[in-house]
């Protein structure tokens, strides 16, 4: 990518470890081409650093090929001719490169992948950590890219390595406010229509940089049979779940719009209880969501419960793309394209700009333009098939955050706003007294109308 883009906080949270007095451990992880590597290089920039990628072959590869990189590393030709059988002796080589004047950044990347070579290289570091590395002055970063095996060797409370690291970051994708330093000719409009493809994935933006519309990139970055893109889902789960067949049929019945356990289930032809164990790592990898409304006062018991995709290309692929891989294998891609066409807002950008809304309310709390300070933000719905996209509540102000969010090719008018209050009067948090603000969201403006009441009104906030 051109541009290194935010993670600010991140880089804080590494420049603050690297200045530590003792020796720190830093574990970075989230999924593939989020951008840690690329967070791992601009830390590193004129640092004292030794930087090794992991592969997947057998564990005595990747120890003749970490003492290459160490050998080069010390520039000693001695070390670079002798015969190595023990990761500790090529460590405490580092440990003593490091002097108290200059601590060195060692960084393993894809580290789970040791540990699926040799099951017992997690106790293995942990040693090498005990008796050499804590006591040096050094910076250690353990990478990965699989969550699964991330958490099974180095974060869960069953790991060897439990306990030692000193920081820990959860790479995520980059937020759409970021998306205007990337596409810098694009309006509001088109940039909604990209983040709503690319979902904040770095690798997938630098891809669809350049092009001049979102279609045009969607054609040849993903209904392209020898783009990347264009069977990334199946590569993704591929290299977290062994079962894939069965994740795949589940992600493809939740975009389908089967958002409930049982519609799941039926859709599937198995049991409810079947989908648990699979929910819960399709959750745990970022890429499905549980979701209840925001006023439910024990989310976790609630039966009110749907399942949605978080990822946003996920969802795109599942909608527009599996359901004409035939086509597009077969070279009909023009057919596909033309499909998308006629539901691409509707059916997925209008719902990815709700996404959006939400999570700038947060930071319209915080610049005081909506004067509450909230404590959760979410969707609000009932059975009656009544739903609002954006709510936020405020227990410490007794006040509630109405919010609709429109992606129209015109202005909204009085009627919008009209529709809200009536469908805020049947949500029944705290309403006796609470404070009333509703906040529209339109992408193409608002009327006259709508704006003079707006202006008459402090409650009313309208967002461009």
């Amino acid at each position: 990518m051109s541009r290194f883009v935010d993670r600010d906080s991140e880089m804080e949270t590494l420049e603050r470890e690297y200045r530590r007095e003792e020796a720190s451990f830093v574990v970075i992880y989230g999924r593939r081409r989020v951008g840690k590597t690329a967070l791992i290089n601009e830390f590193c920039r004129n640092k004292p650093a030794l930087y090794y990628l992991a592969t997947e072959e057998s564990e005595s590869q990747n120890r003749m090929a970490f003492h290459d990189m160490v050998a080069d590393y010390l520039g000693n030709p001695l070390v670079s001719q002798a015969s190595f059988e023990r990761w500790d002796d090529l460590f405490a080589l580092l440990a003593e490169a490091a002097t108290p004047e200059e601590r060195l950044v060692i960084v393993i990347d894809e580290f789970q992948y040791l540990g699926k070579a040799n099951k017992a290289f997690p106790s293995i570091f942990q040693r090498i950590w005990d008796t050499l590395l804590s006591r040096s002055n050094v910076m250690v970063i353990l990478c990965g890219s699989l969550v699964t095996l991330m958490s099974a060797q180095v974060l869960n409370y069953e790991s060897p390595l439990y306990g030692r690291r000193t920081a820990q970051i959860h790479m995520r994708p980059l937020p759409f406010r970021f998306y205007g330093d990337f596409f810098e000719n694009k309006n509001r409009r088109e940039l909604v229509e990209f983040y709503s493809v690319t979902g904040g994935v770095p690798k997938y933006i630098e891809l669809f940089e350049d092009e001049l519309d979102v279609y045009r990139a969607i054609s040849r970055n993903v209904l392209n049979p020898d783009s990347f893109l264009f069977d990334e889902p199946t590569f993704l789960l591929q290299k977290e779940v062994s079962e894939i067949g069965s994740y795949f049929s589940i992600i493809k019945a939740i975009a389908a719009g089967n958002q409930k356990a049982g519609a799941i289930a039926t859709r599937l032809e198995v049991p409810q209880t079947h989908l648990s164990r699979y929910l819960k790592t399709l959750i745990a990898l970022d890429m499905i969501e549980r979701e209840v409304p925001v006023t439910e006062r024990n989310p976790e018991n609630s039966k009110k419960s749907l399942y949605r995709l978080k990822d946003n290309f996920l969802q795109f692929w599942f909608q527009f793309v599996q359901p004409g891989l035939s086509y597009l294998e077969s070279g009909h891609a023009e057919m596909v394209l033309d499909r998308l066409k006629r539901s691409f807002i509707d059916r997925h950008v209008a719902y990815v700009y709700e996404d959006i809304c939400r999570a700038r309310l947060w930071d319209l709390s915080a610049q005081g333009e909506v004067p509450v300070f909230l404590e959760k933000v979410g969707r609000w719905w009932d059975a009656s098939d009544g739903e609002i996209d954006v709510v936020g509540l405020s227990e410490v102000d007794n006040a509630i955050v109405l919010g609709e969010c429109k992606f129209k090719n015109a202005p909204i008018g009085v009627d919008v706003l009209t529709a809200l209050e009536e469908k805020g009067r049947r949500v029944a948090w705290s309403a006796s007294d609470r404070a009333e603000y509703y906040v529209l969201f339109s992408i193409s403006g608002f009327s006259d109308a709508l704006r003079e009441i707006a202006e008459q009104r402090p409650n009313v906030i309208l967002v461009d």
